[in-house]
């Protein structure tokens, strides 16, 4: 059976790139797990995951955590804020399609915008949580 987190970073992937309001706010279709040198900002990062064990007595499941990253040079935060509430307009309840696996919530967490310590870079921290079940 394939990885449900690789499966559900993929399904996550493909929702961002195919949105058009986040195309716009990006000047394009940047959103990388790996960030080519030279990317001109702004643009999204894939950043970390974490996996739990959330089986019932009857049923298996999983819980995912999900972070993703905006990273901007613009004047301060609003480029970041925009970011944000373009993706959690496409993603939080979203309805994701997860290979072998049913998607039983995809919900947003929590957000933050903060400025890294070169003073020019605004990064923002954008926090969802998936629960999954092996499709029957």
């Amino acid at each position: 059976m394939a990885n449900p987190n690789w499966e559900l970073q993929k399904s996550l992937y493909s929702a961002l790139v195919n949105d058009a309001a986040l195309i716009t706010q990006l000047s394009g279709a940047k959103i990388y797990d790996d960030v080519p040198q030279g990317t001109p900002f702004p643009y999204v990062t894939i950043g970390e995951s974490t996996v739990r064990d959330w089986s019932t007595g009857s049923e298996d499941g999983l819980e995912h955590i999900l972070t993703l990253h905006v990273w901007s040079r613009a004047k301060g935060r609003k480029q970041v804020y925009d970011i944000i509430d373009v993706m959690k307009a496409k993603l939080h309840d979203m309805d994701l399609q997860v290979a072998g696996h049913t998607v039983v919530n995809f919900r947003h967490e929590l957000s933050e915008a903060r400025r890294e310590s070169d003073g020019e870079t605004y990064h923002g921290i954008v926090r969802y949580r998936a629960v999954t079940e092996p499709a029957v």
